[in-house]
């Protein structure tokens, strides 16, 4: 057995470390309160062949405005664990267990987050990235080109727009009006921009039609980046598509994109929610012209609703000690090896995980 309880910081601490990274995304001018939430994982391989391993990933332990990470808990009934961290810095749990015993992993996080608001119908100010930090949020990925196609596109988009605003903007209007929900894409979809616009096949979930919206603004010349995660609590806003109806978040996985505006910083968006409340709130298959879908269109362009935590912004995600896994486009679900072979993560019948989220008072 193996069990480890990692704390990154106290409550009475956390007003004054988010109000000086607060500065650097022009928050709303009230800021939203902190909010805490426990979120439990348990994973069990019901049909080991061999040795196993597990990697869980964890909430995203960064200064950003909108989370912060409190503790990780975990313990690897007859096995080992540990906290590694990989390339883009991932945090994840990884464990692994001998041939001949049943795998089972317990993980308890408690992260903080709080609405996240950029005014972007503010006049631009004076802030400054150093290049170093924004160059990573430039470059393709395996399953984000920004040659080809997917820079023809992003050009086209963005012609006769001057500003990095007007051009973030372009695109999202773009992606939106151009997408659509697709209820028969597995899981939150692979990300794979190329293939989409290639096949001029639109269709996908959060993990596609956000991923289109980080590629094509990385063509366009814009730092942009996916937040991959989960949510873990119902939508305030009035949203019934967009948040939890209960404890289990077992498939509340959800992917986020930023983009970076010179004036502005990191800028939230979410053309794929978008798109969601369009199919999904009731009494379902919105017009786009309906009031819920005008307003969220409104609303997540600059803004997230923090009902959800997020876990990384890294793509060609090597697993620590994996035999016979190449890089994955994508952390956002757990990932299992069995044998030297990969489970699919969606399938319950050889791989049964369960994540449960909850508000708790911060005592």
């Amino acid at each position: 057995m193996n069990r480890r309880n990692f704390l990154f910081g106290g409550l009475k601490n956390l007003s004054s470390v988010a109000t000086s990274t607060l500065a650097a995304a022009r928050p709303a001018a009230k800021p939203a309160r902190w909010r805490l939430f426990e979120i439990t994982t348990r994973i069990h391989v019901l049909e080991p062949s061999g040795p196993t391993r597990v990697w869980v990933p964890l909430p995203l332990n960064a200064a950003t405005p909108f989370q912060r990470l409190m503790s990780n808990t975990y313990e690897a009934e007859a096995g080992q664990a540990a906290v590694r961290t990989v390339g883009g810095g991932t945090m994840l749990i990884a464990a692994h267990w001998p041939a001949g015993v049943s795998p089972v992993l317990s993980i308890t996080n408690r992260v903080m987050t709080r609405d996240y608001t950029v005014d972007v119908s503010a006049p631009a100010r004076d802030i400054v990235e150093q290049a170093s930090a924004l160059s990573p949020y430039l470059k393709p990925t395996s399953l984000q080109p920004i040659d080809g196609i997917v820079g023809e596109t992003a050009r086209t988009i963005t012609q006769g727009a001057g500003t990095d605003l007007e051009k973030a903007r372009a695109i999202y209007d773009w992606i939106v009006d151009n997408t659509f929900r697709d209820p028969k894409t597995r899981g939150c979809g692979t990300g794979d921009i190329r293939f989409m616009l290639e096949s001029r096949d639109l269709g996908g979930k959060c993990a596609d039609i956000n991923a289109l919206y980080v590629g094509l603004a990385r063509g366009a010349g814009l730092p942009a980046r996916d937040a991959y995660g989960v949510r873990v609590a119902p939508s305030a806003r009035g949203f019934r598509s967009l948040g939890l109806g209960g404890d289990d978040a077992t498939h509340a996985q959800h992917c986020r994109a930023e983009v970076y505006l010179r004036g502005y910083g990191w800028v939230p968006v979410d053309p794929a929610d978008v798109r969601k409340v369009a199919l999904e709130e009731p009494p379902g298959h919105l017009s786009m012209d309906s009031e819920p879908v005008r307003r969220a269109r409104a609303l997540l362009f600059g803004s997230w609703e923090m009902n959800w935590v997020a876990y990384n912004f890294s793509h060609d995600v090597v697993l620590p000690g994996a035999t016979g896994i190449r890089p994955l486009g994508f952390l956002m679900y757990p990932q299992c090896e069995t044998g030297g072979q990969l489970i699919d993560c969606l399938s319950p019948d050889t791989f049964e995980y369960r994540i449960t989220a909850r508000e708790v008072t911060a005592a």
